[in-house]
């Protein structure tokens, strides 16, 4: 990949942040050298000699052997963030139109959907001729249904006929309405183009083929999450462990499951982006600010939470301290819940051993406060590791071509990707009462106990790099993995330490928003730095 090359950068260019990280060959492994991030539209050739002028400064010896002078010649992996744009999604059927829906949505497009069953066809041009869409996917089973046969030739026509007043749309016909294709001659020289795709249930798992084709359309081969969600898949395979990769940024969230085969083999690697896992909405709904509010640790009126969010759309790096940060995590926290809600199909996969999050979500929140942000939304009885892509490297490495070498850097890198976290514990099924037994951790300096309260966190210190075995004897029996009252579990250290959550799955919080509030600052108060935030 580098060639004679002694390092190399990889490049995030996101829709709020630039992020660029230098690597570099040191005692024949490969190294993170170093990492800067700016708001996004930063100058990327200004933000990569920064960071290797500050590289230089810091280490002269070891930039004279890798010879920085000549980095302006060294390969760049990037990765780049594409807005979330329209996509409106037509068929003859409500039946036939779900599964289009659903391959839109999970790749990332802002849906707009209509069925001739259910509107007629001037209703049906509303979607075709919205302004924020950017492409059109007229869709039908292969073959058609009975249902469907009758309406193929009516919706061809009408999606022709927004194609001739809008040349610059992307018209995709999908599955028997490739047939339809001839309608489309004399836009073929469009700006837009008519592209022919599978059926929605094509592929395995099904709609996977579908699903390739708008991601290629909506962002390229250099898009960022698609590439994080290989990047995941090639850190499951080195590691040969089940991975869960949760990424966050201002205008979408994508959500990775990959298990320890192959990074690129469809059954161990499952992924969606959805546009509703965004950071902050395009315009704040009432769910959306529902949403945040469930989260707040800050008095906030829903009209002032609808102004903040709007600011934190137009200036993403604004006010990321004090409130600020934790108003910033709050909407990250209803971001995930967003994004989990919409990936049933994920959630039903088994538990990951770890879990990474990523995304200028949590650019500015402390570690801890990290774990337990993601300990709040996805809820797993079980133990998981908790490890931040603090340099924003998974998505860059993803874009390498070729499996097999995009896992052996992403082995190299392993001890330099990410910052651990450190572990959680949730059991399921604890009783309340004054004690749901004890915990017993033996450490490297020792051997420290703990009293089990239900409803409860407890949180004990495991630094970084450091592992333990936690011994769990529980008054009754819970589920932790598997069911029973005394267990041992290995556990490994991070910024947050070993959590043991003893909360209930699902979480529930007060309905007051005073008394909800109170918990929720309760449950944060030793994970931020300062006590009054």
């Amino acid at each position: 990949m580098t060639g004679g090359a002694r390092g190399f950068y990889a490049l995030d260019l996101g829709v709020a942040t630039t992020s660029a990280a230098l690597i570099g060959r040191v005692a024949g492994r490969l190294r993170l050298l170093g990492a800067l991030s700016l708001p996004s539209g930063s100058p990327v050739d200004a933000l990569i000699a920064a960071l290797t002028d500050r590289f230089a400064g810091a280490d002269p010896d070891l930039a004279a052997d890798l010879q920085t002078d000549a980095s302006h010649r060294w390969p760049r992996l990037t990765a780049r963030s594409t807005p979330a744009a329209g996509l409106a999604v037509i068929a003859a059927t409500e039946r036939s139109l779900a599964p289009l829906v659903l391959a839109g949505q999970r790749t990332g497009w802002r849906v707009r959907s209509a069925s001739a069953e259910r509107l007629d066809p001037l209703a049906l041009t509303g979607p075709l001729l919205d302004r924020d869409v950017r492409a059109v996917l007229v869709g039908a089973a292969a073959p058609a249904a009975a249902d469907e046969r009758g309406a193929l030739g009516q919706l061809a026509a009408l999606t022709a006929a927004a194609a001739t007043r809008r040349p610059e749309l992307v018209i995709i016909l999908a599955g028997a309405m490739a047939e339809q294709a001839a309608r489309f001659e004399a836009s073929q020289d469009r700006a837009g183009g008519v592209l022919l795709g599978p059926a929605a249930t094509a592929g395995t798992p099904p709609g996977t083929t579908l699903r390739e084709l708008l991601t290629r359309v909506r962002g390229g081969a250099d898009e960022s999450r698609p590439a994080f969600a290989l990047g995941i898949g090639a850190l499951a395979a080195a590691l040969e462990r089940r991975v869960e990769g949760i990424e966050i940024g201002l205008d979408g969230g994508v959500r990775v499951h990959a298990g320890p085969g192959r990074s690129d083999d469809a059954h161990s690697l499952q992924w969606a982006v959805h546009a509703s896992g965004g950071l902050v909405p395009t315009e704040p709904d009432e769910a959306s600010i529902d949403g945040v509010l469930a989260w707040s640790t800050v008095r906030l009126d829903r009209h002032r939470t609808r102004d903040r969010l709007r600011d934190l759309r137009l200036v993403p790096w604004g006010s990321v301290a004090g409130e600020g940060a934790t108003f910033r995590l709050a909407a990250a926290r209803a971001a995930i819940a967003r994004l989990v809600a919409a990936t049933p199909e994920l959630s039903a996969l088994p538990p990951a051993d770890i879990v990474v999050v990523a995304g200028g979500a949590f650019a500015v929140a402390p570690g801890p406060a990290i774990a337990l942000a993601v300990a709040d939304v996805v809820r797993r009885p079980g133990a998981v590791q908790l490890a931040y892509d603090h340099a924003r490297l998974l998505a860059p490495l993803g874009t390498i071509g070729a499996a097999p070498q995009r896992t052996a850097v992403v082995a190299d890198m392993a001890s330099d990707l990410l910052v651990p976290l450190g572990s959680v514990i949730m059991p399921q099924g604890m009783r309340a009462g004054r004690s749901g037994g004890r915990l017993v951790v033996h450490g490297s300096a020792g051997s420290s106990e703990l009293e089990l309260l239900p409803g409860g966190l407890e949180l004990v210190d495991l630094p970084p790099g450091e592992t333990a075995v936690a011994e769990f004897q529980f008054r009754d029996a819970v589920r932790l993995g598997t069911r029973g009252r005394h267990f041992a579990v290995d556990v490994a250290g991070g910024l947050g330490g070993l959590l043991v959550d003893l909360r209930d799955i699902p979480l529930r919080l007060p309905d007051r928003p005073d008394r909800r509030r109170e918990v929720l600052a309760a449950w944060q108060e030793a994970l931020w730095m300062g006590g009054d935030r």
